[in-house]
């Protein structure tokens, strides 16, 4: 038995409309995948970037107090002995001025 070409239209058409509900259930489970792997993503970033800051104001609490604790110390040196100090600031300031001196040269 040979089948009719109608038959073998229909058969063409269900089986059409068969890949095409297919397709159309495999990109929707795909875009919720999708959605799914942004959200998962996006939340991971976020927490990355919280925690970054909690760290970074850590690091800037502790360099405030450390500078701070250099600021305090340069004074009660500077208050011990003023004229050594006044002695290095000058030393310090003539080698910075000969250096770029010797810059500006070349």
């Amino acid at each position: 038995m040979s089948a009719s070409p109608v038959d073998f239209a229909e058969d063409a058409k269900a089986a059409a409309r068969n890949a095409s509900d297919t397709a159309s259930a495999l990109a929707a489970d795909a875009q919720r995948s999708i959605a799914e792997a942004s959200k998962r993503f996006e939340r991971v970033v976020q927490e990355g970037v919280e925690q970054l800051r909690a760290q970074s104001r850590a690091y800037a609490d502790t360099a405030g107090q450390q500078l701070d604790e250099a600021q305090r110390y340069v004074v009660e040196r500077v208050k011990e002995r003023p004229l050594a100090a006044t002695g290095a600031a000058l030393g310090i300031g003539v080698l910075v001025g000969l250096l770029l001196a010797a810059g500006r040269n070349r």
